[in-house]
This record gives structure tokens, sequence and C-alpha cells, in this order.
């Protein structure tokens, strides 16, 4: 008697799984948690002292840049904007012109090489030429697959001020999942390139 049980349990196993492979599978594209994003609303960066102002989203904070690759910043006008919903930071460094060795064709030749250090990830690098009423001048670059950065920028007035931004996530740099997260602090970053003033 247990033989004839378990030839009927071996029968089924192979009904089922000759069964199941007569069905179509359908592969699903993966899935990301989905995002909400915050309010978009803006205040000003207006402190004393600095040599620029700029509009920032109400749900960021600004900390003050107090290591560079270990070294000490330059100067003391380099800010984070820091989005922890988001786990983001755009890095801005500002330079004077003229100080040292930062002529603004050197300043702006590192822009470009740092920008395009992520060429081994990137599937395309966009420019875009920058130019304001209020002598802001430059390129916005949009950079395509799994790059550590996929928004960066360098602005100038041409004679004194230099600033470059960079976008970077605490996170794997993936392409797909922070795709809608790029796409929402893109018009943040857009929107503090416009409103940037120098003094």
């Amino acid at each position: 008697m247990p033989h004839k049980n378990l030839a009927w349990v071996l029968f089924l196993a192979i009904t089922i799984a000759f069964n199941a492979c007569d069905t179509a599978y359908t592969p699903k594209p993966r899935g990301y948690f989905e995002i909400k994003f915050p309010e978009r609303k803006y205040k000003t960066f207006d402190q004393p002292g600095y040599p620029y102002t700029f509009e920032y989203p109400e749900y960021a904070t600004i900390i003050k840049d107090t290591s560079f690759f270990g070294d000490k910043p330059e100067n003391p006008y380099w800010i984070n904007i820091d989005f922890p919903s988001l786990n983001g930071k755009i890095y801005l460094s500002y330079k004077i012109i003229g100080q040292g060795q930062n002529n603004l064709q050197k300043l702006v030749d590192d822009a470009f090489k740092m920008t395009y250090k992520h060429t081994y990830k990137a599937e395309y690098i966009d420019e875009n030429a920058i130019s304001t009423p209020f002598k802001v001048y430059g390129t916005f670059y949009q950079v395509g697959g799994n790059a550590a950065s996929a928004q960066q920028f360098f602005v100038t007035d041409s004679s004194s001020h230099f600033l470059r931004g960079a976008l970077y996530f605490d996170a794997a740099p993936n392409a797909d999942s922070l795709a809608p997260v790029n796409k929402f602090l893109n018009e943040d970053l857009l929107q503090l390139v416009k409103s940037l003033r120098w003094r």
C-alpha cells in the first residue's frame, strides 16, 4: 500500500511540473518604493558676509562645509544644501577669481574635468548654457546613466565669482531608482541658478 501512495504522489508531482511549463512566463519590471515628494516652496539664503545669495527649498537645510576630501575648504563660503528626506545633497564650492591660481580658464577647465570624470559610468552628458540678467553665466550638466552625480553646474560673473554645484545621493548610483528624485530636484537646482545674485 505505501508503494501505491508513493506512486500517486510522484505521478501528481510530475503532472503539476509539466503543466507549469505550459504557462507563459511574463517577467515583471523591477519595482521601487513610491517616494512622497514635499510641497515645493522656496526661501532665500542671504547670510551676511557671503558673496552670493539664492533661493533654495524649504525642505532643505544649509550646512557649512568643513571638509574637502579631508582638507579644509579654501574659503568659508563652501556650503552644502542637504535634503534629509530625499537622502541627497548639493555641494557648493565657491572660488574667488584671480586669487592664487584661480584664473577663470583654469576654474572652467577644472569644473569640466570633474564632470567628465563620470564618463566611464555615464551613458551621456548634456551641456546647457546658463545666462541670466544678473551676470550669472555658466554651464548646467545632465549626466545620464549610473554616474555618481547626475546633475552638476558651474556659474560665474567672469571677473570675481565662481560657484560650482554637484548633486549627490547617499545611495548606490542607480539611474532607474534615482530617476524620480533627480527629476524632482532638477527644478530646485534650476531655481537656485535662476535666483542667484552676486554681492
